[in-house]
């Protein structure tokens, strides 16, 4: 992997093959090894980039108190400039699908196209009045738990309450893709968790509909059904295409990978040309 030096931090990230770039940016409390099956298939056809966003994986802690989405895809325009990538591809899972998303609203032409797994705008995947969010802020409860629980029992337990109200398998039905995302958050250190949780929960989503770039959102038929209706709102905001993969659950690209790669290059193949 090779590192770019910020002003409060240092990113970690890793480049492979050649020709457009493609993007990948990983879900909240995992790291760029999350992509592992898409960077295998893409490398030979596209310049494939993966990162630890701040707070995870070889990344790790940086110098801020608070993380935002704002903030994360600050980095990302930095390493993009670093790399001098123009007209990336951008591929995000859940958190990362954030960071797209923020991506596009800054830039609504720049990007040349867009695939959201796990798509996500806000969390909780709900509307909340903007006044009242701060005041039904979980994070005081999550920073107490954090004082006498690690980051992956917290993490279970988000699971557990998600899953009571999907009885699904939401997360993953794959036992070793799980096994392998609860290895990924107890890597992660107690206050990096937190802040990574209080950027995920203070994000507001902006209307995306001046945004030019194709895009596809990608969710597992056992993704929560308010997620669903999220990623429903952005393919209508964005005139995208939604897709569904039978089988799969949150971490759809894991789940599925080989239909997540089919479907990927086959969205890709006329924009690549």
């Amino acid at each position: 992997m090779a590192t770019l030096s910020l002003d409060d931090g240092t990113l970690w990230y890793e480049t492979r093959g050649d020709g457009q770039p493609l993007v990948f940016i990983h879900g909240g409390w995992m790291n760029g090894q999350a992509w592992a099956p898409q960077v295998e298939r893409f490398a030979d056809e596209y310049q494939v980039v993966t990162l630890d966003v701040r707070g995870h994986g070889k990344t790790g802690a940086t110098d801020p108190s608070q993380y935002s989405i704002e903030l994360f895809t600050d980095d990302l325009e930095v390493l993009l400039s670093e790399l001098d990538l123009e007209a990336p591809i951008l591929c995000g899972l859940s958190l990362g699908s954030m960071v797209a998303q923020e991506f596009l609203d800054r830039h609504p032409d720049r990007a040349a196209s867009a695939i959201l797994g796990g798509a996500v705008r806000s969390m909780p995947p709900v509307d909340l009045p903007t006044g009242l969010k701060p005041f039904l802020s979980p994070l005081p409860a999550v920073t107490t738990s954090l004082s006498m629980m690690g980051p992956e029992t917290i993490f279970r337990s988000l699971l557990v309450s998600i899953q009571a109200t999907t009885g699904e398998q939401w997360l993953s039905v794959d036992p070793a893709v799980r096994a392998a995302a609860m290895d990924a958050v107890g890597e992660i250190s107690r206050d990096e968790f937190r802040k990574v949780f209080g950027a995920l929960y203070r994000y507001e989503p902006s209307d995306l509909s001046h945004v030019e770039t194709p895009t596809l959102v990608v969710h597992g038929e056992q993704e929560a059904p308010l997620v669903k209706r999220q990623g429903r709102e952005l393919v209508s905001e964005l005139a995208g295409e939604h897709l569904e993969l039978p089988n799969a659950g949150h971490l759809v690209n894991q789940d599925r990978p080989n239909a997540f790669n089919t479907e990927a290059a086959a969205f890709l193949e006329p924009i690549a040309r």
